[in-house]
């Protein structure tokens, strides 16, 4: 794990950082340039403002050389390192400890303490402390005219740096525990969003279905009749007549499917009509292939150890084909599906010996419409990947599952894995 995180919600806005220090900055040379002036406090002038000047220059490179519009976790730690270490060589130079702005130490620290990781924010507050007792033992003295008159007891003095370590620590807890809600509730709230485009594509899927559908229609019917003139016409010849009645029953079978996708989405189908135990789910959908593919379904069950039913689920049966059905479309020869369970889990795994997924799509898959390209053929036809994909990834998910699209590491192709928790499955 890296030390540093890299989530979204471990960074903040660089122009609201670049605002606030430019506020601090302004503030800084003001009280530094009132004080000497006006007030006539002795003390290193010279030294004071080039340390304000060095956070100016700082801030321009944040300005106009950082290009990012959010600090990262690392980013804005060296940043803040800079801020604490500035604003304590500044309270060096003039008092310590007993300098009345000592207080705005802690506020680097504690506006960081929101934003970024619990180690980042404890390395700031490690570092803040350790200034804030630095401070107490070394610094020069009040400026004059100051100096002559402000003496404090040692019980107070020292009271000031135990103070401000407490507050510095309870300070820092509040705004990590505010933090940590509000992360919570952004990732909620970015699932939520996720969940609802995934419904938004489906229902939209969910239409264009319905208008092929009706396209499809015609051209279903034509390849009927034709079959049933090739029937008649090849009468007694075995071989044709056998591939001409395997022809048919996989029209009629189009012909059912796009009945049940222009009338009624969630009619029932005679695939489910009985519950059964999820290797009879799969060994139905491996039978199911095996009429059209002449590719080889190489299932092995040993290690499943739960022959317990499950009530038919037309998301899960369908998320299921769409992944064997993807196995079958780009496998060279061979589809292996291996189902493993214990008293806890229950695993599907389904591989081919294809090519396996591109590198470059790799962090898209999952999307709606992905379109990959045959490399090998250097043809610009376009191999619909993604739909199949998301399709049986959502529709599995709605559903609890856990679903892993990656390349085999024991084989060529691709690779699904899908995972279920014992009690989601059999509660469904």
């Amino acid at each position: 794990m890296k030390f540093f995180e890299t989530s979204k919600y471990h960074s903040f806005k660089k122009s609201t950082y670049i605002a606030l220090r430019w506020i601090g900055i302004l503030g800084q040379l003001i009280s530094v340039n009132f004080v000497y002036f006006f007030l006539n406090f002795k003390f290193d002038f010279i030294i004071s403002n080039l340390i304000i000047f060095l956070g100016i220059l700082s801030n321009l490179y944040l300005t106009f050389i950082y290009k990012k519009t959010q600090l990262s976790d690392r980013s804005a730690f060296i940043f803040l390192v800079i801020d604490i270490l500035q604003l304590g060589i500044l309270l060096y130079l003039t008092g310590g400890i007993v300098n009345p702005f000592i207080i705005f130490i802690l506020i680097p620290s504690v506006f960081s303490s929101s934003n970024l990781s619990f180690r980042t924010n404890t390395l700031l507050v490690v570092l803040t402390a350790i200034l804030i007792i630095l401070l107490t033992f070394y610094s020069t003295d009040l400026p004059s005219p100051l100096s002559d008159h402000f003496h404090v007891s040692l019980y107070y003095y020292y009271s000031i740096p135990i103070s401000l370590i407490i507050a510095l620590v309870f300070l820092n807890y509040f705004a990590m525990t505010f933090g940590t809600q509000s992360r919570l509730r952004k990732e909620a709230l970015a699932k939520m969003e996720e969940v609802m485009a995934k419904e938004h594509e489906l229902l939209s899927l969910g239409g264009q279905a319905a208008a092929a559908a009706h396209s499809l229609g015609t051209p279903l019917s034509t390849i009927k009749i034709i079959t049933h003139d090739l029937t008649k016409q090849f009468k007694g010849q075995k071989e044709v007549e056998k591939d001409i009645e395997l022809l048919c029953s996989q029209v009629e079978r189009c012909n059912e499917i796009l009945k049940r996708l222009t009338l009624n989405p969630i009619e029932e189908d005679v695939f489910i009509d009985k519950d059964i135990s999820i290797r009879d789910y799969i060994n139905e959908i491996i039978l199911s292939f095996k009429e059209i593919s002449k590719k080889d379904f190489i299932f092995n069950f040993d290690q499943d150890s739960n022959a317990k039913k499950i009530t038919k689920s037309i998301e899960i049966i369908y998320g299921l084909r769409n992944f064997i059905g993807n196995a079958n479309k780009f496998s060279k020869s061979n589809i292996y599906i291996t189902l493993k369970s214990d008293s806890e889990f229950t695993e599907i795994t389904i591989e081919d010996d294809g090519t396996g997924y591109p590198n470059d799509i790799m962090p898209k898959i999952g999307e709606p419409y992905l379109k990959t390209y045959d490399l090998d053929q250097k043809s610009k036809k376009g191999l619909g990947l993604g739909l199949g994909i998301f399709i049986g990834k959502t529709l599995l998910e709605k559903n609890f599952a856990l679903v892993t699209c990656r390349n085999s590491k024991t084989r060529s192709g691709a690779e699904i894995l899908i995972k279920w928790k014992n009690k989601d499955l059999f509660n469904i």
